[in-house]
């Protein structure tokens, strides 16, 4: 038992090692080489898409101006042409409305007006019916059955219709 506990024990102490420290030394550090040194990168010229549209906006935005300059040059000379026109058209307007004597009529041959060519016109008579479709369902009636105003005052109510045809319908 002995034994066997001092060989388990001596496997422990193999399967812990030991930390042992840097041995002491009395030399100077060595002084550790620098690295040579590199060269400055150059940057490389960067074209940026957002630049390059920056440009073109410029260039665009400045034709729009350019434009609008000459339309809005365009316009006032347009406006002063047509200004000229009409101080030209008010004096020649003034010119004429300057009064002149009216020429005398000829009384030696009075006016005599002609007789008109065309054909008179024909009077066509009135139409006094109501239309069809204007007419109320119950009073509807042609033409031709009312003869005047007096046909209205004997025509009979739908109320009176109605007890008319009740009373049919009883006696039979």
């Amino acid at each position: 038992m002995k034994k066997i506990q001092k060989l388990v024990g001596e496997e422990e102490k193999l399967r812990m090692p030991i930390a042992q420290g840097l041995p002491w030394t009395t030399d100077e550090p060595k002084s550790l080489i620098k690295p040579p040194v590199k060269k400055n990168t150059i940057p490389i010229d960067l074209k940026l898409h957002s630049d390059i549209r920056a440009v073109e906006r410029a260039r665009f935005a400045h034709q729009v101006a350019e434009k609008g300059r000459l339309i809005k040059q365009y316009k006032m000379e347009r406006e002063r042409q047509q200004k000229l026109e009409e101080e030209e058209e008010i004096k020649r307007l003034r010119k004429e409305l300057i009064p002149k004597a009216q020429l005398m009529p000829y009384f030696d041959r009075p006016f005599v007006p002609r007789r008109s060519e065309k054909q008179p016109t024909v009077p066509r008579e009135p139409k006094f019916c109501i239309p069809r479709h204007k007419t109320i369902k119950c009073c509807r009636m042609s033409c031709n059955d009312m003869s005047g105003p007096s046909q209205l005052q004997h025509l009979p109510s739908s109320v009176e219709k109605a007890e008319a045809l009740y009373k049919n319908r009883i006696l039979q």
